[in-house]
């Protein structure tokens, strides 16, 4: 069972920077494919980034200001987020699938991500 601990949240103004951590429980980290997703009040959970293997992808919306990596040393995964916008306020949660095959998908509890303007 993967466990998933985000942190990082808080509130910006418009412009500004955040950068959220995600901690896993899990013994083989290094083989999971790991992502974020976020969801702002009244709309569906979407996705941001992920990272796995040799592979990373962004959403159009973030690309060029988010940038995903991951320490496989300590288990962790991070989300920079550069030039945030109002639109980007929402929930941010961690997400993985211990293999590409793998049916289930743990998530954190999430983190709160408020940009003003």
């Amino acid at each position: 069972q993967v466990q998933l601990v985000e942190s990082g949240g808080g509130l910006v103004q418009a412009g500004g920077s955040l950068r959220l951590s995600c901690a896993a429980s899990g013994r083989s980290f290094s083989s999971y494919v790991m992502g974020w997703f976020r969801q702002a009040p009244g709309k569906e959970r979407e996705f941001v980034a992920a990272i796995w293997s040799g592979s990373i992808i962004y959403a159009d919306s973030v690309k060029g200001r988010f940038t995903i990596s991951r320490d496989n040393a300590k288990n962790s995964v991070y989300l920079q987020m550069n030039s945030l916008k109002p639109e980007d306020t929402a929930v941010y949660y961690c997400s993985c699938r211990v293999a590409v095959t793998a049916e289930d998908r743990y998530w954190g509890q999430g983190t709160q991500v408020t940009v003003s303007s």
